[in-house]
């Protein structure tokens, strides 16, 4: 629960900065530059979680990268609604134009398309019913952040920290999942194989066994 509300946390900030004036020159672009900036972080801190519980030997961080997840699609929702209604009013053709001509738009759209399925899939049954390709389909959560630094990156104009960053951290999130792997196939147990006596006599008593039923 104190997790939830951790993650809850940016938007009273935000409403403190609206009340007291904080909200700079252009209120619209900081609203919308402020979630899309949530986003980001939501997104990574969800992609930390399988290295960090690895590398770290935290099993139970592994309960909280599901509502991570979410709460990067709760932003990234806020994120595009700021921009529907904040920015355009609307204006779905002006939009529509937008999303074709300007390219990170397009990408960020692109970014934001992929989240749809991974949010709805999200649930216990969907896992059950989608198996082994559950896995498949939320590895894209890896090409949504992606998108979302090319997104950020081609945003601004002339300070690219903030994606610069963000590309860092998601690299370096990369590098961590792969010697996490490496780490972990290192540690399974080789099953040795059984001398063939061993075998056979294992056979045996199986076969005497299933017999005197």
């Amino acid at each position: 629960m104190a997790v939830f509300f951790a993650c809850l946390a940016p938007i009273g900030v935000l409403g403190w900065k609206a009340l007291h004036g904080g909200l700079t020159a252009n209120p619209i672009e900081f609203v919308e530059h402020w979630f899309g900036d949530w986003t980001m972080r939501f997104l990574l801190l969800t992609l930390a979680v399988t290295p960090a519980r690895k590398l770290l030997h935290l099993p139970l961080l592994i309960r909280y990268r599901r509502l991570l997840g979410l709460f990067a699609f709760f932003y990234v929702c806020l994120h595009f609604l700021a921009w529907v209604v904040l920015d355009h009013f609307f204006a779905w053709h002006e939009m529509w134009a937008d999303v074709l001509k300007r390219r990170f738009i397009t990408v960020g759209f692109a970014g934001f398309v992929l989240l749809v399925p991974l949010a709805i899939t999200s649930t216990k049954a969907w896992i059950r019913r989608l198996g082994k390709r559950w896995q498949r389909l939320h590895r894209l959560v890896y090409a949504t952040a992606v998108l979302g630094v090319i997104h950020y990156w081609w945003l601004v104009k002339s300070d690219h920290t903030k994606p610069l960053q963000y590309a860092v951290i998601l690299a370096a999130l990369f590098a961590a999942r792969a010697v996490a792997s490496v780490l972990e196939k290192h540690r399974r147990p080789t099953a040795s194989p059984r001398p063939r006596a061993e075998v056979l006599t294992a056979e045996s008593a199986l076969s005497g066994e299933a017999t005197s039923r």
